[in-house]
This record gives C-alpha cells, sequence and structure tokens, in this order.
C-alpha cells in the first residue's frame, strides 16, 4: 500500500513476509516448523498460531509449552524488488521500523542496514546505497535473537538484580509483562510489531514534530518546535516551514544548513479542553508543511486541545497534597490502571481501543493511568482519550524491580524517552508523566538495599534523566518520579499522608472493610480479585467438571496465593463452607465489587484531602482471574458495575465515623450546586421502617457534605435483621449491620416476568423477601448476550427491570433460574 505525502514517498510492507527459526541445529518444536508466510505487523506465536503450529496459548496451560519460542532465534524475509524500482528517483531511502521486538539486525541486500536492541523504539535506517547496488531482487531481511538469551547474558554480566518475579525483564527494552507478571501468562514474544516502511525522499523531511500548548486567558498558544533532516544536496536550500492551527498560521524560514526551526501560534477565544465531566474536548487540526521554492516536499497533522495540566504537592498540616490539576481546577480524579490489552499487543486497534475507554468512560472514569510494566500504547489510544475526554497518566516502561544504570540499558533509556515525549507529546489528554512503578517503594521495602549493597538500581532514571527529558521537550506537562512516591527527604515513598499510594495490604492480608484504615492523599493502586465472567472462563478452560481449583481454572490465576486470598475474603464475609463452581463464582465477583465500592467509596469521602482513586485495573490481557473490571473477553464483571455507581457524578456512601457512629457522606463532583432531601430508614429485613430522618440537604459545586446519622438509626436493636438506607440522593445507599455470613437472610422469594423487545429480553424481579445482590448472568446461557445492571438489592414489594441485550431468543425460564439470575440469598441458602 503505497501512500505519497507531497514528494515524498512512504510504501507500507505489510505483505510478502516470510517466517522461519533460525540456527544450524534446530531442536524440539522448532525443528517442525519450517518456512511459513508471516503477517506484519505481527509476532511469531500469532503467526505459529495462524498456521495451527501451536495451539491456542490462552487456553488451558498451553502457555507453559511455549516457552521455546522465547528461547529461539527468528527470521522475517521479503523481497524488495518491486519497491526498490519505483524509488528510485529519489535522493534517499530509508527503512523505518516502527516497531522491532526486541533484539535484532537488519539487512538488505545483503548489506547490515543496522540493529535494534529496544522493543520501544522507532528505528530509521539510510538503506538508499544497499537498495541502488542490489541488482534485480534485494531481499529485506530481519533477524530476531532470543529475547531470553540476550536478558540473561545481561545479568549474568550485569550482575543479578532483585525483581519482584524471577524472569530477566528489567535486562532488555521490552514489554516487561511478556514475561509473566500475577495476571498475565509468559508469553515472550518476537517479531515485528508495528508498521515497518520504505520512506522516499528528496532535499528535506520532517524529522520531528513537538508542539507545546500553553493557555493564557482566553488565548491558546502553541510552540511548534519542528527538526528537520536534510539530504547531501539538500544542505545548502533555504527550506519553508508552513504551521496552521484554528485559523492561525505562522511561517519559518530555515537557512540553509539549519535543522531546527519553532514556529509560534496564537489562537484567540480558544475552547478550553477539559476531561470529561467538567466541560468539553475540543480538539484543532494542527497542520505542519515542508517546503522548498515553493514545492511542498512533506505535511505532518495531529489534533490538539488547549489546556493546562500539572501537579498541585503543596504540603500542608497533614503531610503533603497530590493533585491533577487541569486548567487550574483541581480534579477528583476517578480512575483505573491500564495494561496491555492483549498479550499480543498486534492484535489491539483503534476500534478495540475505542471499546475498552468507552467502557471506563461508561463506568464514570476520568483517567487511565499506563502502567509501567507495559508499553507506550499507540497513538490511536491517546487520540481516543483526547476525543472522550480521559486524561492519561503516563508511566515511563520501568516495573517492579531495580534496573541496570550501565550501558547498553541506560543509552536505550534515553533514546526510548526521548522519542516517547516527542510522539505523544501532541495528545490533549497526556496529562502526567511518572518515572516508574513500585521501584522506588521496593528499594524501601523489599529488602533490595541490603541485596544491592550499593550498586545502582534505577534512581538516576527516576530522579535525574527522565525529569531533566520532560523539562527539556514537554515542560508543559508535570512529571512524577514514580508511583507511589512522596516528596520530601526522609519520607517513606508510600507514607499514605503524602502523594501517592498504593494500598495493597487489604488484598494481601486483610479483608476489604480495612480500606479504611488508610488515609491516602491520592490512591494510585488498589484492587480485589475475582475471576472472569463465566463464559470468559469456559472458553478458556476445558475441565470438566469446573470447580475453583480443577487445573485449567488454578493455571489461570496467577497471583501468589490467589486462590486462598479470595478463600479468605469469602470466609470473612460469607462463612467457612466449601463452595462448589457456582457459588463460589458468583460470591467472588460479589467480593470485589463490594472491596472496589467499599474502598473507592471511602476515598472519595475524604475529598478534598484524597483527590482520587486509580483503582487496579480497568482490563485484561487474556481471559484470567484478576483485579480487572473487563474481563479478557470485554465482558463487564459486576465490579464494574459497583464501580460505575460509586464513581457517578453525584453519590451518597455510608461511613463509619468517629464514636462507633455512622455518617453519609454526599459527593456533587459536578458544577451545579446539589439540593436534595435525604431519607434515612432503619429497616427491618423485612422492609419495615423502625426508625427514619429527613434532611434536607445543599452540596456545594465540585464538594462533599457530611450528613451525622442519629444513634437511633445508627444502632440497630437486631443486627442480623435490620438494614440502613439512604434514599433521595440518586442511587440508594446501604448500610448491613451485620456480614452476611451473619445476616438472616431469608429464603429468595420473587416474582418474574419476561418480554421480548426488539433484539433484547426484558426480565422484572419483583421481591418478596430482601434480596441482595442479583446478578443476571445472560453469558451462562449465549456467550453474546449480557444484562444492563448488576447487583440489584431490593426490599420487599420493590421490582427491578434487567434489559438482556442480545436476549430475545432466550428460555425465559432458564433465564430467571439460578445460577443464571441468582443472590446472596440464592448461595447461602444452599
Amino acid at each position: 500500500m503505497s501512500k505519497e505525502d507531497h514528494v515524498n514517498t512512504l510504501i507500507d510492507l505489510t505483505s510478502g513476509w516470510a517466517l522461519e527459526p533460525r540456527g544450524d541445529r534446530l531442536q524440539g518444536p522448532a525443528a517442525g516448523v519450517g518456512t511459513v508466510s508471516a503477517q506484519v505487523p505481527g509476532c511469531v506465536h500469532t503467526d505459529l498460531l495462524r498456521h495451527g503450529l501451536i495451539d491456542e496459548p490462552y487456553t488451558d496451560d498451553n502457555e507453559t509449552r511455549l516457552g521455546w519460542i522465547g528461547r529461539t532465534d527468528w527470521r522475517y524475509s521479503r523481497s524488495l524488488a518491486e519497491e526498490a524500482a519505483a524509488l528510485s528517483s529519489h535522493d534517499r531511502v530509508d527503512l523505518v521500523c516502527e516497531g522491532l521486538d526486541t533484539v535484532s539486525s537488519i539487512r538488505v541486500a545483503g548489506r547490515e542496514a543496522g540493529r535494534s536492541e529496544n522493543m520501544h523504539r522507532t528505528h530509521r535506517f539510510d538503506v538508499t546505497e544497499a537498495l541502488a547496488s542490489a541488482g534485480g531482487d534485494p531481499e529485506l531481511v530481519v533477524d530476531f535473537a532470543s529475547p531470553y538469551g540476550y536478558a540473561e547474558a545481561h545479568r549474568e554480566r550485569m550482575g543479578a538484580l532483585p525483581a519482584a518475579y524471577d524472569e530477566p525483564y528489567q535486562y532488555i527494552r521490552k514489554m516487561a509483562c511478556n514475561f509473566g507478571w500475577d495476571w498475565g501468562p509468559t508469553l515472550v514474544t518476537s517479531g515485528i510489531w508495528r508498521p515497518i516502511r520504505l520512506h522516499a525522499w528528496s532535499t528535506a523531511r520532517i524529522a520531528a514534530v513537538r508542539p507545546l500548548v500553553s493557555v493564557e486567558g482566553t488565548t491558546g498558544r502553541v510552540a511548534v518546535h519542528v527538526g528537520l533532516e536534510r539530504t547531501d544536496a539538500g544542505r545548502q536550500r533555504e527550506l519553508t516551514l508552513t504551521a496552521t492551527v484554528g485559523g492561525a498560521e505562522a511561517k519559518a524560514t530555515v537557512a540553509p544548513g539549519d535543522e531546527r526551526a519553532v514556529l509560534e501560534l496564537e489562537v484567540p477565544q480558544a475552547e478550553l479542553w477539559w476531561p470529561r465531566g467538567h466541560g468539553g474536548q475540543p480538539l484543532y487540526d494542527l497542520e505542519v508543511e515542508l517546503a522548498a521554492d515553493g514545492a511542498a516536499l512533506e505535511g505532518w497533522s495531529r489534533r490538539i486541545g488547549f489546556r493546562e495540566v500539572g501537579i498541585a504537592s503543596e504540603p500542608d498540616a497533614e503531610g503533603a497534597a497530590f493533585a491533577v490539576t487541569v486548567n487550574g481546577r483541581r480534579i477528583l480524579v476517578k480512575g483505573a490502571n491500564w495494561i496491555p490489552d492483549d498479550t499480543f499487543p498486534t492484535r489491539v486497534g483503534e476500534a478495540r481501543y475505542r471499546e475498552r475507554v468507552t467502557q471506563a468512560c461508561e463506568a464514570g472514569m476520568n483517567l487511565l493511568r499506563v502502567w509501567g510494566g507495559g508499553i507506550y500504547e499507540s497513538d490511536d489510544f491517546y487520540e481516543v482519550c483526547s476525543e472522550l475526554g480521559v486524561l492519561v497518566w503516563q508511566d515511563f516502561l520501568f516495573a517492579c524491580a531495580a534496573y541496570p544504570e550501565d550501558d547498553p540499558i541506560a543509552a536505550e533509556v534515553e533514546a526510548e524517552a526521548r522519542e516517547a515525549v516527542v510522539r505523544l507529546s501532541p495528545h490533549a489528554s497526556l496529562a502526567v508523566w511518572c518515572g516508574n512503578n513500585e521501584n522506588i517503594w521496593g528499594h524501601e521495602d523489599w529488602g533490595w538495599k541490603e541485596e544491592l549493597d550499593g550498586r545502582p538500581w534505577g534512581a538516576g532514571y527516576y530522579l535525574d534523566l527522565l525529569p531533566r527529558v520532560v523539562a527539556e521537550l514537554d515542560p508543559t506537562r508535570p512529571y512524577w518520579p514514580g508511583s507511589p512516591y512522596s516528596e520530601g527527604e526522609g519520607v517513606h515513598p508510600n507514607d499514605a499522608a503524602h502523594g501517592t499510594m498504593h494500598v495493597w495490604d487489604v488484598w494481601n492480608d486483610l479483608e476489604y472493610t480495612h480500606y479504611r484504615d488508610h488515609r491516602p492523599r491520592f490512591a494510585a493502586e488498589f484492587g480485589y480479585q475475582a475471576p472472569p465472567n463465566h463464559a470468559t472462563l469456559r472458553s478458556a478452560v476445558s475441565d470438566d467438571p469446573l470447580t475453583p481449583s480443577s487445573p485449567g481454572v488454578a493455571h489461570h490465576q496467577k497471583a501468589e496465593d490467589g486462590d486462598a486470598k479470595l478463600a479468605r475474603g469469602l470466609r470473612e464475609h460469607f462463612g467457612d463452607r466449601a463452595w462448589d463452581y457456582d457459588a463460589w463464582h458468583y460470591l467472588t465477583q460479589v467480593a470485589q465489587a463490594r472491596a472496589l465500592e467499599v474502598g473507592i467509596g471511602y476515598y472519595r469521602s475524604l475529598w478534598p484531602y484524597c483527590t482520587g482513586t486509580v483503582v487496579w485495573q480497568i482490563n485484561d490481557c487474556w481471559p484470567v482471574t484478576s483485579w480487572a473490571l473487563v474481563d479478557g473477553a470485554a465482558r463487564l464483571k459486576p465490579a464494574w458495575y459497583a464501580v460505575r455507581s460509586v464513581y457517578a457524578d453525584r453519590v451518597a456512601t455510608v461511613q463509619p465515623a468517629d464514636g462507633g457512629r455512622l455518617c453519609v457522606v454526599l459527593g456533587n463532583d459536578t458544577d451545579q450546586e446539589w439540593t436534595t432531601e435525604l431519607t434515612l430508614a432503619r429497616r427491618s429485613a423485612g422492609g419495615e421502617v423502625l426508625a427514619s430522618s429527613v434532611h434536607p440537604v445543599r452540596v456545594a459545586p465540585r464538594g462533599a457534605l457530611r450528613v451525622s446519622v442519629a444513634a437511633e438509626l445508627a444502632r440497630p436493636e437486631r443486627a442480623e435483621s435490620e438494614v440502613l438506607t439512604v434514599d433521595g440522593a440518586g442511587e440508594r445507599a446501604w448500610w448491613f449491620f451485620a456480614r452476611d455470613r451473619d445476616f438472616a437472610y431469608g429464603a429468595p422469594e420473587f416474582d418474574t416476568e419476561t418480554r421480548v423487545e426488539g433484539a433484547d429480553l426484558l426480565v422484572s424481579v419483583r421481591a418478596r423477601v430482601l434480596l441482595r445482590d442479583l446478578v443476571l448472568n445472560a453469558d451462562r446461557l449465549d456467550p453474546q448476550a449480557s444484562a444492563d445492571s448488576a447487583l440489584v438489592t431490593l426490599l420487599p414489594g420493590e421490582e427491578h427491570t434487567f434489559r438482556v441485550r442480545g436476549g430475545a431468543g432466550l428460555d425465559p425460564e432458564a433465564v430467571v433460574a439460578a445460577p443464571v439470575l441468582t443472590c446472596v440469598n440464592e448461595v447461602l441458602a444452599k
């Protein structure tokens, strides 16, 4: 496929590729591969899967038999005969590799064009002479060395450094979670994972464009920093650059030999870009054109947004704040962490990014944190976030390990960081640069100091190199050294009263109400596990029968002691019983949802002291028991619905108060005052009002209000059969005075009615007793069907209607029977 940008020409090299293992003495599965066609962009795993040479990596324990792929050298090759003939009239031809995974050497017509040792970088190689002297059929060969071989050799040479996992991921600039994580498989890839092209050009080309956006009053300003590259023939020519945005235009003359220019543009009355819930997301087309002697050579365009972002981290009486600011306003961050959406990132395109970011928006989120063990996502991700008003917190790619600071790793880190900052700088959604994930914390608390014995471990990157790169190339955005991180000499990096905090003691050691033991300024990570939805798990596990500990289910649990931690959560809240699969699956999903509701609800109740929550995690990269809200098949887990509820613009939660009392906290994340009337009622499980109070309230814009619960409402006579309800503030808030294992639930009694509406099925449930956490698991009947709500609690006499999307053809009797339609009462009554 060819695209012409003025007189310069780009040719995508997507077809005609062959793939084969390399080596004189191939053994094991590699010996049987031979030569197969390859898809580019792609990777070895996806090609072998496409040709039926490996089993589906995500099914059962197939992953464990694919380790040989990451320990094998691989060759990609194709002819360049047709392309070479078409490009012969240009002064220069470059081979542009946007992503080589990871350790490769590149040859054109038998000549070495270059080498790569970094998955996260673009490489450009001059192949003009190689093509010109090649004759009739020049060949492009990309040889990939084993990632394991490279990383292990560096570990041997540099000395072992501590890490969270016994894999050499910190010795190679590659997606760390390729080597396995506590939610991900170990599938170590090689391949051409981003586009590869020939770029033919003459005179000069645009090498980089770095727009620095600022706002002064109502005027939007853009300083467009342009870097150029010239051919030998073009060095003595005068060039012209033109930039346009929002009706403004700027021109610059670039003298012979010069390769840099800055064009300043002003847009009067610029419309501000805001995160969702705070305003609109106007985006402006910024275009840059390069010309010589009046003839256009090349163009560049992106969409930008006028806004200013920052971090407010001033000290106060209790510690030091951390607040993301946009256009001078502190934002209540309602976010989630983002991991690669597939173990094989080439399978993720614009449509999938849009689906997943839309799911985040529909859950009320306004920020996604791109976690440091993954990748710098494609521009499509950041563009979708800019369109939908989702802020992006971008980690530099370091996670859960001490990293070597000597070459070649150090040189790769700087080059990678510089490219990432320049590439991502146009995107309005990008709000925060962060140095690493948990490495500063690890150095402090995980025994690294003793093991390192004074050796460098990455601090030079996080505290020196990276802040310098950001300050030089993107001074319009804030840099934060790590997550978690606390500013100030001698302050613990995970101090709740300073900066950002990760709350993992709850999942690891405690039951989820202990989220209320912490008062973070900003909770950047916390989460609770549950299995994926039934259809997702069933599609990846062939166990018959499925049980909580059957081999395939167990293999799709990667967290250390994960099943034991899930069991502890069930025991604490639902009792010490041997749960069958259906009960285990439902209750663990309910526990995850409640844990996040408790954690987010409490931390949000601390606003403006606590300025945000970023739950772990929005998405999965495969079908797995994990902390995700959206499972590996894009199905919404019940926890997603719980987060949607507590991330609502206006919300009421019940929280413990001093002296064993309770309070209702109202959160108003809108620009309008919230006036409403609260009705608080202590009720019997039968719905009878035992005591009540009415409270007219006014909640300030972007404010919070605490309403004390009177003693006669907060202190039950019979904790095992009484609840507190809060009505009048949107979705009803509940407080159960006893844990489920001690609560006197009645057997589930309800009436149902179903009717078809178009392609959907409407299922109405009318309670005859208190029903807690109703879930309609439509995917158990049809993997394509899903309900529009979950975790519905009803008092006797109340009714709720589920809309089952795509459910018109389902058997109505099966839809309203357990385990499809189920609730806590149903499970505990067994």
